[in-house]
């Protein structure tokens, strides 16, 4: 099914755009890049990191997120997320998250996802619409 071995690691560069920052605030100068952003970069790297491993049909679908988001990143701002495979249990593989920013770290955490064969996954899902 799949070749992931312990210590696969993914990389993601972005900067942050006003798509990606909160804008509750009020105030331009105080945008920053969003929680639930960050964590959907870092799920996509660790997703990214693993996908050329899988065999055709199969992917992997996120289960579960821990995730410290230590520090502010302002708008315009660069930010490189790494992800580093640090178990794999049949088809459940752990991820160790971080984020950086220019300045200092700013993300840090456990992500875990689960390889699943793409048109089984459509199958139950198509089910459970019915």
């Amino acid at each position: 099914m799949s070749s992931i071995a312990v210590g696969t690691r993914g990389e993601h560069r972005l900067v942050v755009t006003p798509e990606l920052a909160i804008n509750f605030l009020g105030l331009e100068a105080a945008r920053v890049l969003a929680t639930p952003a960050l964590i959907m970069q870092l799920e996509m790297t660790a997703r990214d990191s693993i996908v050329p491993l899988l065999d055709a049909g199969f992917d992997s679908v996120g289960t579960e997120v821990h995730v410290r988001h230590l520090a502010a990143t302002p708008v315009g701002m660069q930010v490189t997320l790494h992800s580093e495979v640090v178990e794999v249990n049949g088809r459940a593989v752990r991820f160790k998250v971080e984020a950086f920013d220019e300045k200092e770290k700013i993300a840090d955490g456990t992500h875990d996802r689960y390889i699943v064969n793409i048109e089984r996954f459509a199958q139950r899902l198509a089910e459970k619409r019915a």
